[in-house]
């Protein structure tokens, strides 16, 4: 089975609830966890409210908090399930790339996330994360709803 799994978040209750149930997965098989979450880098024209800040500074001091927070959920849960976890925050403009090549990087077996995230009008335009870690990962890829 899995020895290292790879969850993605985005901090959205959907992705948090998907973390926890890949933690207990995890946990089932004695697999190591390592957790990435993606910020989409600092752009001086923007169209996301989020990145609308005063400086580049400030944008990834924000950035960097809530990674903290979506990665602590993760870790505390790791934490208590007695699993050795690893934390990572990644800035890039595709979070589906950044989640791939994280798992490769890592020497993860399988990604574990959530159907869909927070990504509005973009993820019906585009295509969700999901969709696209699905369509581009060489490793099994578990979905939860």
């Amino acid at each position: 089975m899995f020895k290292h799994v790879l969850i993605a978040t985005d901090g959205s209750q959907l992705s948090e609830s998907a973390a926890l149930n890949a933690v207990q997965l995890a946990k089932s098989i004695s697999a190591r966890l390592t957790a990435v979450t993606v910020s989409t880098p600092f752009h001086v024209f923007a169209t996301d409210a989020v990145m609308v800040t005063d400086t580049e500074d400030v944008y990834k001091k924000d950035c960097d908090r809530r990674a903290a927070k979506y990665l602590g959920v993760i870790e505390n849960a790791a934490k208590s399930a007695g699993l050795t976890f690893e934390g990572i925050h990644v800035f890039r403009d595709h979070p589906y790339a950044a989640i791939i090549d994280t798992a490769d990087k890592k020497g993860c077996d399988a990604i574990c996330m959530a159907s869909h995230g927070r990504r509005g009008m973009a993820a019906l335009v585009l295509g969700s994360e999901t969709t696209k870690v699905l369509t581009h990962s060489k490793i099994p890829v578990v979905v939860w709803r």
